[in-house]
């Protein structure tokens, strides 16, 4: 793998690290480490910000949080929710709800982002269909005029932009997919949060990405992917979570895409952009995330971020 020279400077990549590094899915799952030794390592492995993670994980009680968070020297850059907006406005009431427990707390932690995932059409647990893997064209549209109206709300009543996050084993993954989301949606109320390794899972290349619709990108996730095991994944369809248990999300740069290449691409838009770690590694030894995350920490200041 290759990288940038160390003299190269990602002036405008915040680099951060997220509860999923450490095997976090859950707000609660005795497979996890318990949130104090998340902040305590992700200190220790030399990041500064974090994204919340699943809701109730970390201490929702702004003030609490606040206190564990700055005694530690880490800020948060974004909270992250969960929609499934293609069903139609019969769930934006109970999507709304969790929206803005989500947002709520952001803001006060002084985020200015809101990831938002759809959900999946298989269980990440179990593999179990949910729905069709393939949107109609009506729920195409419902999806696309709700994620609008979130934005708008979000941005409106809390300050916070939101950034769609396309993600293995949901409505927008493939380049294709992603493409169709982008070209339908307003610009100035939905960005994009660009996982590079989800994005390469499902076949697509992240730097074209961010050369052709620039504009749009307004979150990273540095993520990689192992090759030979998505290449099994692909040919049995193995579900998400299973694969994650399989090792297909990998440390960098032992996958792809290369980050390097990556980081360029999204220094040239010009813009402040965050750029969180995320290796999915659920489940995981309690002690395998921190000195992965030392020596992830430790090749991404070589690519100069």
């Amino acid at each position: 793998m290759t990288s940038l020279s160390p003299q190269s400077s990602l002036s405008r990549i915040r680099i951060g690290s997220a509860p999923d590094s450490w095997g976090v899915w859950f707000p609660d799952d005795p497979q996890q480490v318990p949130w104090q030794r998340f902040l305590d390592e992700v200190a220790a492995a030399g990041y500064e910000w974090i994204e919340l993670g699943p809701y109730g994980y970390l201490p929702k009680d702004p003030a609490v949080l606040a206190e564990e968070t700055a005694k530690r020297g880490l800020k948060v850059s974004a909270g992250t929710v969960f929609t499934g907006l293609h069903h139609g406005p019969d769930v934006w009431e109970k999507t709304w709800a969790h929206v803005a427990d989500n947002a709520v707390l952001a803001q006060a932690m002084g985020a200015k982002h809101l990831v938002v995932i759809p959900s999946f059409w298989r269980d990440d647990k179990t593999g179990q269909v949910l729905e069709p893997s393939e949107l109609t064209v009506e729920q195409w549209r419902h999806l696309t005029h709700l994620t609008e109206r979130l934005g708008r709300e979000v941005r409106e009543r809390y300050g916070l932009q939101i950034v769609v996050h396309p993600h293995a084993d949901t409505h927008i993954d493939s380049e294709e997919n992603v493409v169709r989301f982008l070209d339908g949606t307003d610009s100035s109320v939905v960005s994009l949060c660009l996982d590079t390794g989800h994005y390469a899972y499902c076949g697509g290349d992240s730097v074209k990405l961010i050369e052709t619709y620039g504009e749009r990108i307004g979150y990273l996730h540095l993520k990689q992917v192992d090759p030979e095991i998505l290449a099994d994944v692909r040919a049995k369809g193995t579900p998400f979570g299973p694969a994650v248990a399989q090792g297909v999300m990998c440390e960098p740069p032992k996958g792809v895409p290369e980050l390097g290449p990556v980081l360029e691409a999204a220094q040239k838009l010009d813009v402040d952009l965050f750029a969180i770690v995320e290796q999915d590694m659920y489940p995981c030894e309690p002690d395998a995330p921190l000195p992965i995350a030392k020596r992830t920490r430790a090749f991404l200041r070589s690519c100069g971020a």
